[in-house]
């Protein structure tokens, strides 16, 4: 009897007192188990790194800001084949069960643990695998026995309950979208977007039978099965999937047999930050962007400042993740937010502009240059260069160095940071060979010296009306050169300045025929007197020419001539309008180009004229989305009246001289290049510069050659000039360009006079408009 109540009592205390502890025990464990599993918005908008696109007025994607080079694409963009191969390899019953799927397990727990038959694979599906990537595996070992396999199976069940709910609240497509987008395949491709350009050069919906089932078959080991560097594991990996494809269905018998005998054709660049097409485009849209209000402490000049509060005040782009918070008000982050950029390049006017800088570098005139520097004892530097001049040159080099800042960071004294730059070390350095580098023994110092003997190059094109900037190139591979030399750099501009002046005649009532005497002409500045040096042959002194002709053959006489009717403060006015805001001393050897500009606003400046006197402030981006798509900002041409339209048609008369009968000449007979084409040459003090900026009635653009140091340059003009040295690569762009079909450029587009326009010239700029007499305007200055 006792007994009995006794029990009784017993389970009384359990149902009454533990049983509830034990539910409160075990709701504690759930929630600690599952307090983290994602939101339906967590599920659609993983914390993830998201690569931010930069994409081409002409739709493709050029380059990426990333810290994981992420980029999502929808289902409708990914190829059914692609889905097919996912579905075959690692879940073939995806259309048919709710996430998990049993029967997957029991085949799994069956053949593969009891029967020891690996082939049959993992018992997770597409979307276990999805959810999969939502929780990052943490270490399982413990000294504690057993907790390792509490770990495990506390994360499994949270992916299982994920699974569950993506199916839920999710479509088959949306998941294996999800999927095809959250997969890692090795070489910093993160997702099926970045796969594809990383291994293929392609967009995803580009990819082929046989590249999806490449890429697919890595999804499990992205080394092992890396075709770069296991190409025959990945050929059997891939053959594998297509088998699967066939076995499921996808597949004919005879697709198959076809597939399985084709080579895997990479086409492979990595993803960094050195990859991918206009690499000095997106750096510079970065500094750009990024870009805080200007403080006039911050700038040498203040041409530079103003030139830069202008555009912080009036140009929207200027400055734009300063400018625009999120709605939360925190700030855009490119690199991890999935902006898409829509610029204003055109991603085959780039391709053909870096080609162009590669080939005429590359093949023909640092092998110029490299036979020129073998007759000078100071290499690279020439030998009229004192060598207090070359000590301070590298001594600067030294301490702008990655090795001198990275040693002084850590504390390491002057004396052994100068003694390492003098020990011999392994390293690869950049090469004019297939590759792009060597690797060679030599000591820091003289790789340094190795770098400065190599030439570097800027190009940019600019179409004419809109300022869209088409193609960007700041350097030679920017991999080895990562300095601007396009928008940073600033360097002497020679007889390229020379427009300018003669802008100002036309536009004070001067002509093309105008004819005036070519003699030298002096200046007096301060206690001396200042003469241009004349470029002239003997023969040509003292002739009466027309202006086109003194442009044409680029004469410092008859610039110096203009120079007198006007002075230096007209001129740097008028320079002001046509858009140049870097510092220009009012001097009069402006007249033959002393000041340093950079081909950014050069290009700008001389699109002027093609734009029929209406300046276009330089236009890099269209338009601003969010990751979803969302539009953040739509961005328009800036406009503004430089000169008149006759001014400007006068100045491509004059200018077109320069390309048929003048310094361009080699435009026409050596690149073979017909129709409308108007552009300068520009050489400087020692050949240091070469510069060439042309036009046709629909593009403008700019070129500029020349060493890091202006003390390192070709020893003759004929070889150191702007027509050797900067020419060229104008010539095969714009060859490129007109063959290219797709591109609306040919020879067949004319300049459009102004309305009611009927001056004739009968001027050409040769040597026929050269006369003996003394006709010409009666305001001469001997």
């Amino acid at each position: 009897m006792v007994q009995n109540r006794h029990g009784k009592a017993v389970k009384l205390f359990w149902f009454i007192v533990m049983l509830p502890l034990a539910a409160l025990a075990a709701g504690i464990l759930l929630a600690t188990l599952f307090a983290h599993i994602p939101s339906f918005d967590q599920l659609e908008n993983p914390d993830s790194n998201q690569a931010t696109l930069l994409i081409s007025e002409d739709g493709k994607v050029i380059n990426t800001y990333h810290i994981e080079n992420r980029s999502y694409v929808t289902f409708e963009d990914i190829p059914p084949h692609l889905v097919n191969a996912a579905v075959a390899t690692e879940d073939a019953r995806f259309y048919k069960h709710s996430g998990i799927d049993f029967r997957g397990l029991l085949r799994v727990g069956f053949k593969t643990l009891l029967m020891g038959d690996a082939s049959q694979g993992g018992g997770s599906t597409i979307t276990q695998q999805l959810a999969k990537t939502l929780y990052p595996r943490e270490s399982m070992e413990s000294d504690i026995p057993g907790v390792k396999y509490v770990k495990l199976l506390m994360i499994k069940m949270k992916e299982w309950i994920t699974a569950v709910r993506l199916e839920r609240n999710y479509t088959k497509d949306e998941i294996i979208a999800m999927y095809l987008n959250q997969v890692f395949f090795g070489s910093n491709a993160y997702g099926i977007r970045a796969a594809a350009r990383t291994f293929f050069a392609k967009d995803t919906r580009e990819l082929s039978v046989e590249e999806g089932a490449c890429l697919v078959g890595m999804v499990n080991k992205p080394t092992r099965y890396n075709p770069v560097i296991n190409y025959d594991l990945s050929l059997e990996r891939r053959n594998h999937v297509l088998r699967q494809m066939e076995k499921y269905g996808y597949l004919k018998r005879q697709e198959l047999d076809s597939l399985e005998q084709l080579p895997i054709v990479v086409t492979f660049q990595q993803q960094d930050h050195n990859a991918g097409l206009a690499p000095y485009f997106r750096d510079m849209l970065r500094r750009v962007m990024n870009a805080k209000e200007p403080k006039r402490s911050s700038y040498a000049q203040v041409e530079d400042y103003i030139v830069d509060s202008i555009a912080w005040k009036d140009d929207p782009f200027y400055g734009w993740l300063n400018k625009n918070p999120k709605p939360d008000g925190t700030r855009y982050d490119i690199d991890r937010d999935g902006l898409k950029i829509y610029t204003t390049i055109d991603s085959r006017m780039q391709k053909y502009a870096e080609e162009a800088v590669v080939e005429h570098l590359g093949s023909d005139l640092q092998k110029s240059f490299n036979s020129d520097l073998r007759h000078k004892r100071k290499k690279p530097f020439s030998d009229d260069v004192p060598d207090d001049v070359i000590e301070l040159l590298m001594k600067q080099a030294i301490r702008w160095s990655d090795r001198y800042m990275t040693m002084k960071r850590e504390g390491v004294s002057e004396s052994r940071i100068l003694a390492s730059f003098e020990q011999p070390a392994k390293m690869r350095v950049f090469a004019w060979n297939k590759r792009h580098y060597i690797d060679t023994v030599m000591t820091p110092m003289d790789s340094i010296r190795y770098y400065k003997s190599f030439l570097r190059s800027a190009f940019i094109a600019v179409e004419p009306h809109t300022g869209h900037v088409k193609a960007y190139v700041g350097g030679p591979d920017y991999r080895y050169f990562k300095y601007d030399n396009a928008r940073l750099g600033k360097r002497q501009v020679g007889s390229t300045i020379k427009p300018y002046l003669y802008t100002l005649a036309m536009q004070e009532g001067f002509t093309p025929c105008d004819k005036v005497k070519n003699i030298p002409y002096s200046f007096p500045v301060g206690d001396t007197v200042w003469t241009p040096k004349s470029t002239d042959k003997d023969e040509y002194i003292g002739k009466t020419v027309t202006l086109k002709w003194g442009l044409t053959h680029s004469s410092n006489n008859i610039s110096a001539y203009l120079m007198k009717q006007f002075g230096p403060k007209a001129m740097v006015d008028m320079c002001r309008k046509m858009g140049i805001g870097s510092y220009l001393d009012p001097v009069y050897p402006l007249c033959v180009g002393s000041c340093d500009l950079n081909v950014y606003e050069m290009v700008s400046a001389y699109n002027t004229f093609p734009s029929r006197g209406v300046y276009c402030y330089p236009q890099l981006v269209t338009k601003i989305e969010d990751s979803a798509g969302n539009v953040l900002a739509n961005f328009t041409t800036r406009k503004r009246e430089a000169i008149s339209d006759p001014t400007a048609y006068l100045m491509v008369n004059l200018m077109q001289g320069v390309v048929n009968e003048g310094t361009a000449g080699r435009l026409r007979w050596k690149y073979g290049l017909e129709g409308e084409l108007a552009g300068k040459t520009g050489t400087t003090n020692e050949q240091s510069d070469g510069w060439f900026i042309g036009y046709t009635p629909k593009l403008t653009a700019g070129v500029w050659v020349g060493a890091e140091d202006r003390q390192v340059h070709f020893e003759s003009l004929a070889l150191g000039g702007g027509s050797n040295m900067a020419l060229p690569i104008w010539g095969l762009f714009m060859q490129k360009v007109y063959r290219d079909p797709s591109i609306p450029i040919g020879k067949d587009d004319h300049f459009v006079p102004p309305l009611g326009w009927n001056m004739s010239f009968s001027c050409t700029g040769s040597l026929d408009d050269m006369t003996s007499g003394n006709e010409g305007r009666d305001n001469f200055f001997e």
